[in-house]
């Protein structure tokens, strides 16, 4: 039976000047399971993911994590180091940028000296390796080697030791007899040394080669030098002559010397040697775990392996076969293509398809499933074979059935986490491509999934002339509508679709590659179709990526070439030429268009009708209803976004919380808005007693929902006031006036289904202790709600 370690801790990070904290309304969601990098040290086992960090006591079995949330950079890692003499984890990146992370006082500091030189071309600042020694830090990168000083906190010397000072990549550095090694894959350069006590190593003549040949490692142990060659043979490096030891079978990955013991790292295995290359203990893949090893790092009698595939594998000495995982729970992978939130769930899949829609290469992976503070992910083998999973659809009649399109072989029904059904031609109304002359080809290539109000699955089959399908979960039928009245040939015609949203008049929209957006209603009389596609319908592209139909039924449209609104949608039918709006922004008085030109990748509206638009390199933006103010424009440089290429984002209505998906990694936001409800009768305040240790009240901004009094399950057209006992009036707001995301600096305002007061009244003081009285009013039903809130101060 497999052990699974999984327990994490909070790992809270004391920021630099140069860092910000923003764990209070952010969290991450990073996938540990491929491991680039391990390291140990003061009882702890350090694993580098693509971008996150975690930690394991070997004591306790805690696992602690670190993720943009808590202040890495997203970036590509590409190797760890700790220094058990300055208690400190070195981690470096693909792209030249070192974090230190101080393990006693949790600090985290950016290093941005290589990532910032202009002399170094940016595809030659990759960190490679870190030794320790005295002191320094030797740093092997793709240019040369550089110095850092870890009492000081800051960088010595650069060598370029290449041919005449030129820059070389080199693999690792080591000490040994009083000289500096260095390994590099470069056959010209091979093995250099040079006197470590030198005081004019930026001199390149000062380095001698004493190998040619690309070398991948140099490692030192006691009294003996090691390198291993890119022909999988390992040496013993004695003076300046090199004696071969031992061909691996695989090219080794990873060569260190941990714990008085010399380590190599193959996909399928990991050696350990004592100093004189006596083999102590050899780790291999297995049946249970087929995957590959990327590095390993030992401690005492436990050797711990990162994979590919399963996080750590931790085994002993004794029994090097017999693996137990650590790894914190997260998604499978971090490269999230589509995801659906509802009902405190978030569903992730992984398939994709590139711009023209096509399908390869295909993607064999699994989904993730994130409830109730747990991720359940459902590996590939269990999902009845179908590959490129992209749209997901959640029953909103039945939470716990879930469909998933699949770019491939149709429509996937998942019931309680169990794939049940595939639907494809065969046993449903689903239509496979059709290619003239070639019997052959089957593919049924599904992508946008969305339910209607009335539980009605609609979907979208590509490269067919009856694209638009519906499903009854309930009853079992399938339906299938043509669009030839706008696209004759659907092979020819119509590369693709994404997206497919209903409004409330009972209109499908659908997103194209050549013909924009197609309206859709069945129910419209003769004239049941039509489409804006055109520059003169003010289209800026044709390739449609997303559609949302916000709360006044007016459609959002993103292209590849900016945004566009269909204001009037109930006229859509009726006019032989529809046309698209632009919305148009004062930006230092000057009118613009805003997001001009920008890729779009998603837009979805919140409780508040609030727009949340995700783009291709810009990150996410959040614009008030009408999108004349930008309330957030979330980056890289300003939130824990990993990257600004955004791929989908999804909101889940009953709480708020917005959950977005990067090309390296999904983060969430707590925005705190929440979908209104239909009655007043389960509205309720917290925290309720409000006590002195909560420290919530008198914050200004209440756009952070960690603080303030908050009123839910509000319906969509409210009044409420707040008084105290005697009825004197302390705050007051009113549905879509008093908008806490406006720059208003209210006291008190509602978003979509939530209210929030900072404890503030009338004369902008916090009020006393005492008994408050919240007095609600749906401003359309004329329903009444009363709560009663205590306050102790």
């Amino acid at each position: 039976m497999i052990k699974y370690i999984t327990r994490v801790l909070l790992f809270i990070i004391s920021w630099s000047a140069a860092a910000q904290d923003f764990s209070t309304l952010w969290e991450g969601h990073f996938s540990y399971y491929n491991i680039i990098d391990v390291a140990q040290g003061d009882n702890k086992i350090f694993a580098a993911s693509e971008n996150a960090i975690f930690s394991y006591d070997i004591d306790t079995n805690d696992i602690e994590t670190i993720t943009t949330v808590e202040g890495l950079s997203g970036e590509l890692i590409t190797t760890i180091k700790y220094s058990e003499a300055y208690h400190l984890l070195l981690i470096g990146y693909e792209n030249g940028l070192i974090e230190v992370l101080f393990n006693q006082d949790n600090e985290v500091l950016p290093v941005v000296d290589i990532l910032q030189k202009e002399t170094i071309s940016p595809v030659n600042k990759k960190i490679n390796h870190f030794y320790e020694y005295e002191g320094l830090v030797y740093i092997s990168t793709d240019y040369g080697v550089s110095v850092y000083d870890l009492e000081r906190l800051e960088f010595g010397d650069t060598y370029f030791i290449g041919i005449g000072g030129s820059q070389i990549k080199v693999s690792q550095t080591t000490v040994f007899d009083g000289f500096i090694y260095t390994a590099s894959l470069n056959s010209s350069n091979g093995i250099k040394k040079a006197d470590i006590n030198n005081l004019n190593l930026i001199d390149y003549q000062q380095w001698q080669t004493i190998q040619y040949g690309g070398f991948s490692a140099i490692q030192t142990i006691e009294n003996k030098l090691y390198a291993v060659r890119n022909n999988k043979i390992i040496y013993e490096v004695m003076g300046n002559t090199i004696n071969p030891l031992f061909t691996y079978t695989d090219t080794p990955l990873d060569t260190r010397v941990a714990n008085n013991s010399l380590m190599v790292t193959t996909k399928n295995d990991v050696f350990v040697y004592d100093s004189d290359f006596n083999l102590v203990a050899d780790a291999s893949v297995n049946a249970q775990f087929d995957t590959d090893f990327t590095s390993a790092t030992i401690t005492d009698n436990h050797i711990y392996i990162g994979t590919v595939d399963f996080g750590v594998l931790n085994a002993t000495i004794d029994n090097p076969l017999e693996y137990e995982v650590i790894r914190p729970e997260g998604p499978l992978k971090n490269t999230a293509f589509k995801i659906e939130a509802g009902n405190g769930d978030l569903w992730v899949s992984y398939g994709q398809y590139t711009l023209s829609y096509n399908p390869a290469p295909v993607r064999s992976y699994g989904i993730s499933h994130y409830v109730e503070d747990s991720w359940h992910n459902i590996p590939y083998d269990s999902l009845l074979g179908t590959k490129n999973l992209n749209y997901m659809a959640i029953n909103p009649f039945n939470p716990n059935q879930v469909f998933a399109s699949s770019f491939l072989q149709g429509i996937l029904e998942i019931n309680n986490e169990i794939p049940t059904v595939l639907y494809n031609h065969t046993n449903s109304g689903l239509e496979h491509i059709v290619i003239p002359n070639v019997p052959s080809f089957v593919e049924l290539r599904m992508s946008g999934l969305q339910f209607d109000r009335n539980g009605i699955l609609w979907g979208l089959s590509n490269r067919v002339d009856r694209p638009l399908v519906s499903y009854s979960p309930s009853t079992g039928d399938w339906q299938d509508y043509s669009f030839q009245d706008v696209i004759p040939s659907g092979l020819n015609d119509e590369l693709g679709f994404s997206d497919v949203v209903v409004d409330g008049n009972g209109t499908k929209w659908v997103a194209g590659f050549f013909n924009g957006v197609i309206g859709f209603n069945e129910n419209a009389g003769n004239n049941v179709i039509n489409r804006v596609y055109t520059l003169q319908q003010n289209m800026p592209a044709s390739i449609v990526k997303a559609l949302a139909v916000d709360t006044r039924n007016q459609l959002w449209i993103g292209t590849i070439k900016g945004l566009r609104v269909l204001y009037n949608t109930s006229n859509f039918f009726n006019n032989p030429n529809p046309s698209v709006s632009e919305i148009v922004i004062l930006e230092n008085d000057i009118p613009t268009e805003l997001l001009s030109n920008q890729y779009i990748t998603d837009i979805k509206v919140d409780g508040s009708n609030n727009k949340w638009v995700g783009t291709l390199d810009s990150g996410v933006f959040y614009f008030s209803p009408d999108g004349q103010e930008t309330i957030y424009h979330f980056t890289t440089d300003n939130s824990p976004l990993p990257s600004n290429i955004i791929t989908d984002i999804s909101i889940d209505a009953q709480n708020g919380k917005v959950f977005i998906a990067t090309d390296k990694g999904l983060v969430s936001f707590l925005a705190g808005g929440s979908k209104p409800e239909a009655e007043l009768i389960d509205a309720y305040v917290y925290p309720n007693p409000v006590r002195p240790e909560y420290n919530i009240l008198g914050n200004t901004d209440l756009n952070n929902i960690n603080n303030g009094v908050k009123i839910k399950g509000l319906t969509e057209n409210v009044n409420i006031k707040i008084t105290d006992i005697e009825g004197n009036l302390v705050g007051e707001a009113q549905s879509r006036v008093n908008l806490r995301s406006s720059n208003a600096n209210y006291n008190f305002a509602i978003d979509g289904g939530t209210a929030i007061w900072n404890g503030k009244n009338l004369a902008n003081n916090v009020v006393a202790s005492g008994v408050y009285l919240i007095l609600i009013s749906d401003l359309d039903s004329f329903e009444t709600k009363v709560l009663k809130l205590l306050i102790i101060r």
